[in-house]
């Protein structure tokens, strides 16, 4: 299993612990580090089967300045940066700050560009519309490695995504009672675009819906995405490993991290 999205630097120091004795259940996991109070806590992480993303998120996208992108062209270039964000668009929490999250996003995107990385991307609004302006900018812009993180089934970002060769990635939403819609979703987009993720501490899957999420929780929404491909977990888990692997860089079996 691989989870291509969570926080470690968001958990409390028992949970952190809980999270690395289950690591040898996981191929991969990539931890974001959000604003750069926590670039240098997310890069500590980075050890072992765990890879590090460096980036803004919109509800910080107000920090940018030119002391900040220097730091992040830094903190990118370390090695165990497989990604940059998450970069994006919030329009729930921080409407007012549209035209910085666009500019963060675009310096975002040209500094994954610069150095080979995929961008992942965070979307979130009460109606649509942040969706709706991502899918725009994803159509002017074309990134050429992209990811849509904690996928929620928006239809205009999902024609967007599916135009510029985005990858989808699944997280606990995947498994609630309610979203069949959203499995609807999963069950259509191509195989090789699939991913999966728990964005922990946040979004835990069933069984576990109101408490704090952890990497290896992954394991249900992999679950719940075989059953909607009419897969076993074995081809789902082999499926979703190798496009991870392909999209970050992660090693292979065998290979050196």
């Amino acid at each position: 299993m691989t989870d291509t999205h969570a926080h470690l630097d968001f958990l409390e120091e028992a949970e952190l612990a809980e999270a690395k004795a289950h690591l040898p259940e996981l191929k991969a996991v990539l931890t974001l580090g959000v604003d750069p109070s926590r670039w240098e806590r997310t890069l500590s992480l980075a050890e072992g089967n765990v890879y590090a993303a460096v980036g803004l998120h919109p509800t910080s996208a107000h920090l940018l300045s030119p002391e900040v992108e220097e730091a992040l062209r830094h903190y990118a270039r370390h090695p165990r940066v497989r990604a940059i964000g998450e970069a994006g668009l919030d329009y729930h929490w921080t409407p007012e700050t549209r035209p910085a999250q666009l500019k963060a996003l675009d310096f975002q995107a040209a500094l994954a560009e610069a150095l080979g990385l995929p961008l992942v991307l965070h979307v979130r609004s009460r109606d649509g519309r942040a969706e709706e302006d991502l899918a725009a900018w994803l159509l002017v812009h074309r990134p050429q490695k992209v990811v849509l993180h904690a996928f929620g089934g928006h239809p205009a970002l999902e024609g967007a995504g599916l135009k510029v060769g985005a990858y989808f990635s699944f997280a606990g939403p995947l498994t609630y009672r309610r979203n069949g819609a959203l499995r609807e979703v999963a069950q259509r987009l191509p195989r090789e675009r699939l991913l999966v993720e728990t964005d922990t501490p946040f979004l835990p899957p069933e069984p576990h819906r109101g408490r704090r999420n952890l990497p290896h929780l992954v394991r249900h929404t992999l679950e719940r995405l075989a059953a909607v491909r009419g897969m076993d977990f074995a081809e789902a888990e082999a499926l979703t490993d190798a496009n991870a692997r392909a999209l970050f860089r992660f090693p292979g079996p065998g290979e050196g991290g």
